[in-house]
């Protein structure tokens, strides 16, 4: 792909973002949406592969379902309520249906299913844009709205936390298990949003940033699936210690960063008289760990079965830049201290 493209596309794409972040119009706000999604259709299809090709079908057909639907409730609402304001009070049947649109488009679940088929098809770069640049634009639309309707919100979540942990568990190709675990984690998202969203905000902070550390990681050692994974050791050692740190933040574990807007979530649901819930969502996160171990397992305590005539991997000094993966790796790893900050950021 030309630069000249690549940078239009990722200038449309910033530009779709910012546009429904900006926005206070409903028919803005999915101008940018559709701006977001026609800048990373082509991204999607570059490599010209049958998969990526499907993938970016599969993609395409969605969002715009998604967008057409959100459209409707938008229309509808102005149609209710006479104004076309995404932040004054609004008709609760028309913001239920904007809900829907808005988890078809994130990839909650039970609407979840073309998640991992996509993130299948895709590079992993790619992967990276759509699991974590193409969630913040229908998240602040989420968070703006503030949805009434607190059962539909806390389902949703639920579900997500839950299918996201259970789908995860079978399977051995690594961006599939990515897309499970971005499903469970906007599931947690969900849970809170009607009740802090500023805590949301901090959650959705805390995903990007170790997403993007294991998404990166995936890249440096060119693995798809696990059994890959297993010569890793080879080829970057000091990564392959790094790694099990990253995971075991994106599963939420003490005294990793994930650890923080987990722990917060946790303490606001209880405030709320939803102990239930959140016990629930704590225990669909052991399903997460699951998977999260297993990679773990499969990079750090085993070994490619080699015959005689196999060839080691070469060591050989790597060209590509790992300065944003440090970077990402060390905030994963080791901000949970900030935790009092971050409390005082929330109650603001």
């Amino acid at each position: 792909m030309s630069p000249y493209v690549l940078a239009l596309l990722l200038f449309s794409l910033g530009l779709g973002t910012t546009m429904t972040f900006a926005s206070s119009h409903w028919l803005l706000a999915w101008i940018g949406l559709e701006i977001n999604t026609l800048a990373i259709i082509p991204l999607m299809a570059q490599n010209h592969h049958p998969r990526a090709v499907e993938a970016t079908t599969k993609y395409f057909l969605i969002q715009a379902t998604a967008a057409a639907v959100l459209l409707f409730a938008g229309t509808t609402n102005a149609w209710l309520t006479g104004q076309w304001e995404i932040q004054q009070d609004a008709h609760p049947l028309p913001v239920a249906i904007i809900t829907l649109a808005l988890a078809l488009k994130l990839g909650l679940a039970p609407l979840h299913s073309w998640v991992p088929e996509v993130f299948q098809g895709l590079d992993l770069t790619t992967g990276l844009i759509l699991a974590t640049w193409q969630k913040l634009a229908p998240l602040a639309l989420l968070l703006q709205i503030h949805p009434p309707n607190s059962s539909l919100l806390i389902l949703l979540g639920l579900t997500s936390t839950l299918i996201g942990g259970w789908g995860g568990l079978n399977q051995t190709q690594l961006r599939k298990i990515l897309a499970y675990s971005s499903t469970a984690q906007l599931g947690w998202m969900v849970l809170v949003l009607q009740f802090s969203p500023s805590l949301t905000t901090l959650a959705v902070s805390v995903y990007v940033a170790t997403t993007a550390a294991t998404f990166l990681t995936l890249k440096l050692a060119k693995a798809t699936n696990i059994n890959m994974l297993a010569i890793s050791w080879a080829k970057a050692p000091a990564l392959v210690a790094l790694t099990p740190l990253v995971l075991l933040s994106l599963a939420g574990l003490p005294p990793m960063t994930g650890f923080m807007p987990k722990w917060l979530i946790l303490q606001e649901l209880s405030k709320q008289g939803l102990a239930p819930t959140a016990t629930l969502a704590a225990l669909t996160a052991l399903l997460s760990l699951y998977y999260y171990l297993r990679i773990t397992y499969t990079m750090t305590l085993t070994m490619f079965p080699n015959n005689l005539t196999g060839t080691p991997p070469w060591r050989l000094r790597t060209r590509k830049i790992t300065l944003p993966l440090a970077c990402l790796a060390i905030a994963t790893i080791s901000l949970l201290p900030l935790t009092p900050a971050a409390v005082a950021l929330v109650a603001l």
